[in-house]
């Protein structure tokens, strides 16, 4: 009788493992950016029901939400700006309410920008090549 259950461990999703190390080196990187821009991180990572906050920063009584887009080529899938569907925005601007609400910043001057980071690709964890800073970006 042949078994139908395998007591092997499935095997890790290699693409999906190395998307999140690039992001994560992508993020790290515009964190640093930001610092060295003079802006304030108050948070990385922030989640809630509605999703992902990738960097929340503050400078000058802003609060900005910046959604980050790692690419190791410019030539494939468009730009950091394009890559950021309708559907992500409105998921950026839900997060970002609830975040608001929950650290009651309802007066607060607020902004979403994306921040591209150009990595090389054969060392996520070099310095980035680029990166591209759009401020209000939606």
């Amino acid at each position: 009788m042949k078994e139908y259950f395998n007591s092997k461990p499935a095997a890790p999703n290699k693409r999906k493992d190395s998307r999140k190390e690039k992001g994560g080196a992508g993020e790290k990187a515009a964190m640093q950016y930001l610092k060295q821009q003079g802006y304030d991180i108050m948070d990385t990572n922030w989640k809630c029901k509605s999703g992902e906050l990738d960097i929340v920063a503050q400078k000058d009584g802003t609060y900005i939400f910046a959604e980050i887009r790692s690419r190791t080529s410019l030539d494939r899938f468009g730009t950091h700006l394009e890559s950021v569907n309708q559907r992500k925005i409105a998921q950026v601007r839900r997060t970002a309410a609830v975040y608001i609400q929950e650290r009651k910043l309802y007066n607060s001057p607020i902004r979403f920008d994306v921040i591209g980071v150009l990595l090389n690709r054969a060392n996520w964890t070099e310095e980035p090549l680029h990166i591209d800073h759009i401020i209000n970006a939606f």
